[in-house]
């Protein structure tokens, strides 16, 4: 009988040590983050408290918002900013959010250029990032529809009518997205529906996935390089700290991601109380009237890059309407970034940008390029803005197509010095 229990007792024990070592087997595979990164890998938390942010504000929101077009503005303007008790302060935070989200959305994407964090298995979190930025813009568009404003109406009469260019479907497809042959009733109850319902359920949906893709491979870090994290774990655990080239995701490195979002909240909360209006078109503080266009239509800051893209042809070429250029550039300029893993050609040299100068140089014009997009996007058409706004999508264009052929240079270079 003495025999049996010592039996038993070493079978509980090596069943307890077999399972501490499964245990510290998936803490130091899954769960170690590379200690070689800077603030900037924090951005994907600042986003998702900018969602959590703008999911109660919304909800507080839709308490009091009606959506019917003889209603909405008021509901909004009147309701909610004047009647409510801290309803300015939901909006304000639900509106500034909103374009915070975009500013971090768009660091956090350059940032993951810069560094290569497409490359080398990387592909599935680039593409589902990429989809996490469509589909925060079709919750972006959705919302700024909402308020039912001047802007609100003649942007969504716009951008609906994008589609009519889609050959044989198009005029169709324009009439079911409205539910009407205009932007009225029917449409302010789809995009409402869009807006609180499905959009918010696509996302949560794609940011699960996208943090579950960082799992395989690892992070990657500033100076792309590549170690094996059970052996730099280890040497953390056995008291090696300043030798391991890992820190545990809990409590080091999430500590360091709560200190950026508590500055970034300082930041934000400035803006809510002091420059809430940065975030909102005084033109949006009118009421929508068919009868009345705007001198000057523009989206939202964070698509005016893309919205200058294609209005940025306004002449035909080569027997081709303007239009119909506008159209194919504007919707090359919303795939090219996902189809960034596949236009580097430089698949054996995973290194950060300013190691890689050819790369260095077309990272850097792309950024100055969007940036000049994005201002004369918001400028009316008219003289030398419409020609400026024509280069720059040109060159926006050109740098795309050539990063092909400019990183399978850079990757036979780098061969022939190995």
């Amino acid at each position: 009988m003495a025999e049996i229990r010592q039996a038993d007792g070493f079978s509980d024990w090596l069943d307890q040590r077999l399972a501490v070592r499964k245990f510290m087997k998936v803490m130091m595979s899954e769960y170690w983050i590379p200690k070689n990164i800077n603030f900037l890998w924090a951005m994907g938390v600042v986003l998702v408290v900018l969602f959590a942010i703008l999911m109660v504000s919304g909800i507080f929101l839709l308490m009091y918002y009606k959506p019917d077009i003889n209603l909405a503005f008021d509901s909004v303007n009147y309701t909610i900013m004047q009647e409510v008790e801290y309803g300015w302060l939901w909006r304000h935070m639900h509106g500034v959010s909103a374009s915070a989200a975009f500013l971090i959305i768009y660091i956090h994407m350059f940032t993951g250029i810069y560094y290569g964090s497409y490359k080398k298995g990387r592909e599935i979190i680039w593409i589902t990032g990429m989809i996490l930025f469509v589909a925060f813009s079709a919750e972006a568009f959705s919302g700024y529809m909402l308020p039912w404003g001047q802007m609100s109406y003649w942007a969504a009469q716009v951008i609906t009518n994008l589609f009519g260019g889609i050959p044989v479907i198009g005029e169709a497809l324009v009439i079911w997205i409205r539910g009407d042959f205009l932007v009225a009733d029917a449409t302010l109850t789809r995009f409402f529906m869009l807006h609180v319902v499905l959009l918010p359920l696509v996302i949560i949906l794609v940011i699960a996935l996208h943090f579950y893709a960082l799992r395989v491979p690892h992070v990657n870090n500033q100076a792309s390089e590549v170690f094996d994290f059970d052996k730099e774990a280890m040497k953390y655990l056995n008291g090696r700290k300043k030798e391991s080239k890992v820190v545990p995701f809990w409590p080091v490195f999430l500590s360091k991601d709560f200190f950026v979002v508590g500055v970034f909240m300082l930041f934000f909360f400035f803006l809510v109380c002091y420059h809430y209006d940065f975030a909102m078109d005084p033109i949006n503080f009118e009421p929508a009237n068919n009868m009345k266009t705007p001198a000057h239509i523009y989206p939202e800051w964070y698509f005016l890059w893309s919205y200058e893209v294609l209005r940025g042809f306004f002449f035909d070429i080569g027997g081709i309407a303007a239009m119909d250029i506008g159209l194919m550039a504007f919707g090359f300029a919303n795939v090219a970034f996902i189809l960034l893993p596949f236009l580097d050609r430089n698949t054996q040299h995973v290194a950060p940008a300013h190691q890689r100068p050819a790369f260095f140089v077309w990272f850097w014009i792309l950024l100055l390029d969007m940036i000049v997009l994005t201002v004369y996007g918001k400028l009316p058409p008219t003289g030398s803005n419409a020609w400026i706004g024509f280069f720059a999508a040109i060159i926006f264009l050109l740098l795309f197509m050539a990063l092909p052929i400019i990183t399978k240079i850079e990757a036979k270079s780098k061969g022939a010095q190995q």
